[in-house]
């Protein structure tokens, strides 16, 4: 049975949280994304931007509104006013990024995936243990309120036993974007797989078994997966493909009703509870304001870091290191690897 009301968001006011001192590490479309909205809804100070070049450093720190542009991401790590520093370089980067950062003492958000498999999140974590400092996965539609009403309909048995988890992200791209560049990680797999497979996880835990199914994009790397990950009751069936797009959607079902979440289902946005008989409906509505989103990790970072703690119990690590065992085990599925990407990788610190 429904309740009569769907509940509140628990998701703290971002402008409520400590400010701390952001260091940029790269400069990117997502670290552009995360500072634009750090400065409209949070208190947030964007210290400094480090990047390969100064001229690249101090394009980004004029449009981040950044105190201090480094020509190097060793300066930016090794800067004293930098409170916490968000690793927005290449996938593939993302370990040593990371590893520099924490061994300066910093703590480090790191933006999904944070490694291209399980055992470079294992490395980042036992780092950051070591050190003692705060260490996140910027899975960043966890901290939406929308995810904390859903969690909510779930830690009360809304749906009943969960039984059925849908997930599906598929996105068209020209032939010069990264995501084709099998030196820069390319495929699905982890742009838009990560989401799903977080999503499914998110719901029912790590499964038992994952079977899948890739077809190759049109030069060769790995373009679209399917995959079927099987608990001791519940079957999550994923979806994901550079080749095209998709609807882009999701879906909880349980024996006393379903949970459909709207395009895109990451991000900002609508959700449908129905009950079992299809009779009983209630509906989230909140503004599409898609990436704008991204303060609400931001200020749970900054929460947390005051605190003294160093993860979250939103998206905590060994989260994290599950969901990216799947991704392995699909992978390996599918029978493709990243070792362009190390390659790539091991050639820029020669």
């Amino acid at each position: 049975m429904l309740p009569r009301h769907l509940p509140a968001p628990r998701t703290p006011s971002s402008m409520d949280a400590p400010t701390l001192r952001w260091g940029i590490l790269g400069t990117g479309w997502i670290a552009d994304r995360f500072v634009q909205s750090l400065h409209v809804s949070t208190k947030q100070v964007v210290q400094a931007v480090g990047s390969r070049s100064r001229a690249s450093a101090e394009r980004a720190a004029d449009a981040f509104g950044a105190h201090t542009a480094y020509d190097s991401y060793a300066g930016l790590v090794a800067d004293p006013s930098v409170d916490v520093v968000y690793v927005a370089t290449p996938h593939n980067f993302h370990l040593p990024h990371a590893l520099l950062a924490i061994e300066a003492g910093k703590h480090v958000l790191i933006e999904k995936p944070v490694g291209l498999d399980a055992g470079e999140a294992r490395a980042i974590d036992a780092a950051a243990r070591a050190a003692g400092v705060f260490c996140m996965e910027a899975m960043w539609s966890l901290f939406l309120p929308k995810f904390d009403v859903i969690a909510q309909l779930l830690d009360d048995g809304v749906l009943g036993p969960v039984h059925t988890v849908l997930a599906d992200m598929g996105e068209s791209f020209e032939s010069s974007h990264r995501i084709f560049d099998a030196a820069l990680a390319g495929g699905p797999l982890l742009d838009l797989g990560t989401y799903p497979t977080t999503f499914a996880t998110w719901v029912l835990g790590a499964p038992l078994s994952v079977t899948a199914k890739g077809t190759a994009a049109s030069n060769g790397i790995n373009g679209q997966v399917g995959a079927v990950l099987s608990t001791p009751d519940a079957l999550a069936q994923l979806h994901f493909t550079i080749l095209g797009e998709t609807p882009t959607t999701a879906a909880i079902s349980g024996s006393e009703g379903v949970l459909e979440i709207d395009r895109i289902f990451y991000r900002p946005g609508p959700f449908t509870l129905r009950d079992a008989t299809g009779r009983g409906i209630l509906r989230w509505e909140e503004p599409l304001i898609d990436h704008a989103g991204l303060h609400f990790e931001a200020a749970e970072v900054a929460r947390r870091i005051q605190a003294g703690e160093t993860g979250s119990p939103i998206r905590p690590m060994n989260r994290t290191i599950e969901t990216l065992e799947v991704m392995d085990r699909i992978r390996e599925a599918v029978g493709f690897d990243f070792d362009a990407a190390r390659a790539a990788r091991h050639a820029a610190d020669d």
